[in-house]
């Protein structure tokens, strides 16, 4: 334990000499007018031209969104949803809640069998598993309501990728490989993500005809380029030739919500993130309130103290995710108490400061009933202050893995986000209750977490400013991820962690059920590991944990730094 707290001292040491000032030292890219954040290079740079060309946040928020499905087809998306929060630079804060929606034909017990059982594989793979779509409407709503350039310009360069092809980077194509025993079953997914019925190889050049298509439709007609006509009939084509449920009246009317967002507070820090239908800024908040009861030290970090807080709070989010939280447009959910300063304290005074409670102790009734990864998120910040965190998905990687033939896209699988059964586990072993149940045009549970969060670090009596921009992918680990990263450089080193240490830092993970503490290599030290387990832990290893697309906004030095999470493939840039 002491050889760990001394590489960790040395890191902050060799950072500290370069720089007096507390903010200056903060690691990773950095820039003085605007950043932006992705997981694909190439859409990252496509963000970075239109900030230079004038425009704001929302503006280049657009032309990732449409460049990620294109370059980072197994997350970005036009057949997935997702969640914006968007911050502008008089104060005024909003979300765009863009999730997708269940068909109007969905019922409570449609991936039930005879015996009241789960049939295997129906809420996660083929049609049968795909949302109506949200990404298409909530990025043009975004635009129009809160941008300054043209579809026509924004689009363009996802159009000309899509149409003339770029090369595949090695990870891209070695991603389109893992998933070649799934796309081969599908004649429509094959066309696009097989070469010629092989697998890629880096540098090959892929093109994408029939999503180029699909986009100048978008480019051309707006929202009835998608949700109607050709593109409309296709997708239900698709659907209703293999047993789906997405009609031509759903696509029609789907339409996205500008919601307010949920915030807090955390040791003088302002958090802005989404609310219902995501859990994500709910289980955040109520994660901050309950640790800021305990103060952290620099050399706290990854102690068993530290670490058996973590977890015990962590316990007790995930129990009240399970119990109380689904689309808010159909259930009602406490928020006021879970977000409560006096609820997080009475968790605090609950938790034992030397003995692991147990899942049955924190919520029997919940107990008696017994999200993959490839989300993606990136962040933006523009020369006029404005701040944009935007998480997307289509749940599994490649979602269905089912692309709409002559469409060139994915269809999501995210009706597996509901609770098929109460008290059964999703792809991410996540519980649900009826609060997240089936019900027709109700949006399904979500873990994204985009979050911006405010400070007052330069006093000048004006509204908080941004400070930090983040979110991630990860399934239930999303939550996990952004609260690490948050306390990262909020509560550890001597003048704040840097941003680009604060992500690629190891991290663990507890949801609740399953009873296991998850972790990444190199997180828990021996000693450490071994004196929670004498408290009731148990331990699992996990390869990876997140993705984190962050920006840290040193104000006082005019400093934009942006920081791309190693576990990925991503970057940060900015001018």
């Amino acid at each position: 334990m002491k050889n760990f707290y001394k590489i960790f001292s040395v890191l902050l040491f060799l950072s500290l000499i370069f720089c007096n000032d507390a903010f200056a030292l903060q690691l990773g890219r950095r820039a003085k007018h605007g950043m932006v954040v992705s997981a694909n290079d190439i859409a990252t740079k496509v963000g970075v031209e239109v900030l230079k060309k004038g425009g704001n946040a929302i503006d280049a928020a657009v032309a990732v969104g449409f460049t990620l499905a294109v370059t980072f087809p197994s997350a970005g998306n036009i057949g997935g949803g997702g969640f914006l929060v968007y911050y502008r630079n008089d104060g005024f804060n909003t979300t765009i809640d863009y999730r997708e929606k269940a068909p109007s034909s969905a019922y409570k017990d449609m991936y039930l069998d005879s015996l009241g059982q789960p049939i295997p594989f129906k809420s996660t793979k083929d049609v049968t598993s795909a949302g109506v779509p949200g990404s298409v409407a909530g990025l043009l709503f975004a635009l129009e309501k809160y941008g300054t350039m043209s579809l026509k310009d924004l689009i363009q360069p996802a159009i000309d990728l899509a149409e003339n092809g770029f090369k595949l980077s090695y990870e891209l194509a070695q991603s389109f490989n893992s998933n070649y025993d799934e796309f081969v079953n599908y004649p429509s997914s094959k066309k696009i993500f097989t070469k010629n019925d092989e697998k890629w190889s880096e540098g090959d050049l892929f093109v994408q005809k029939d999503l180029a298509k699909t986009l100048k439709l978008i480019q051309q007609k707006g929202r009835n380029g998608f949700y109607e006509g050709e593109t409309a009939q296709l997708i239900v084509n698709q659907v209703k030739a293999n047993g789906g449920f997405i009609s031509i009246e759903d696509l029609k009317n789907y339409r996205p919500v500008e919601r307010p967002p949920i915030k807090g507070t955390y040791r003088g820090y302002e958090i802005i993130s989404m609310g219902p239908p995501s859990s994500g800024g709910i289980a955040l908040i109520q994660a901050l309130n309950i640790l800021e009861n305990k103060k952290f030290e620099k050399n706290d970090f990854h102690s068993s103290e530290h670490l058996h807080y973590l977890i015990e709070t962590l316990k007790h989010v995930f129990s009240d995710r399970a119990e109380y939280l689904g689309d808010s447009d159909f259930v009602k959910i406490p928020v006021n108490r879970l977000i409560s300063k006096e609820y997080a304290k009475e968790i605090f005074n609950s938790i034992k400061n030397d003995k692991a409670i147990s899942a049955k102790e924190i919520n029997p009734r919940m107990f008696q009933f017994r999200e993959s990864i490839e989300t993606t998120h990136y962040s933006i910040y523009d020369s006029y202050g404005n701040a944009v965190s935007v998480t997307t998905t289509i749940n599994s990687s490649y979602g269905s893995s089912v692309v709409v033939d002559g469409a060139g896209f994915l269809l999501n699988n995210e009706m597996d986000d509901f609770s098929i059964k109460p008290g059964y586990p999703n792809q991410f072993d996540l519980i649900g209750n009826n609060a997240n149940s089936i019900e027709p045009n109700k949006r399904m549970l979500s873990s994204m977490t985009p979050t911006i969060v405010l400070c007052e670090c330069i006093p000048s009596g004006k509204d908080k400013r941004p400070f930090l921009i983040v979110g991630s992918p990860g399934g239930s680990m999303i939550i996990t991820s952004v609260l690490q990263v948050l306390m990262n450089v909020i509560d550890f080193g001597p003048m704040g962690m840097d941003i680009k240490t604060a992500i690629d830092l190891p991290r663990i993970h507890h949801q609740w059920l399953p009873e296991e503490v998850f972790y990444e290599s190199f997180s828990i030290a021996k000693d450490v590991m071994e004196k929670l387990e004498l408290f009731g832990h148990k331990f699992t290893p996990r390869n990876s944990m997140g993705r984190v697309e962050g920006i840290l906004i040193d104000e006082k030095n005019g400093i934009i730094f942006g920081a791309s999470d190693s576990r990925g493939y991503g970057l940060a840039e900015g001018f």
